[in-house]
């Protein structure tokens, strides 16, 4: 069972081309084998929030917000390990902004 918060490896398809690559992503969420994940880059000059090698993080990556999509739950091989609380609230806190021109 995933979690909201595991930080997966998982088959990703690359939107600007056909290629699948193993990638980690982030859980967001898991619904009928569905899984919403952020993608996880290890270009840390990119925009996003920040996980490190002591949170368990193979190297310095981000989670890019602005990179989520479903994927079938049999795409992901393995699960890494699990955000803290204060980093599941960042990432929350992030999206919720994102999110907030959706508000009525």
């Amino acid at each position: 069972m995933l979690r909201a918060g595991d930080v997966v490896i998982a088959n990703v398809q690359f939107t600007d081309t056909f290629e699948v690559k193993k990638r980690p992503a982030l859980v967001l969420f898991e619904e009928f084998d569905n899984v919403v994940v952020a993608g996880i880059t290890s270009n840390v000059k990119m925009k996003g929030i920040p996980i490190s090698k002591k949170e368990g993080a193979v190297k310095n990556s981000i989670i890019k917000l602005n990179y989520i999509f479903t994927i079938s739950k049999a795409m992901v091989s393995k699960t890494l390990f699990h955000l803290s609380k204060e980093k599941k609230q960042l990432v929350f806190n992030e999206i919720t902004k994102l999110l907030s021109g959706l508000k009525t």
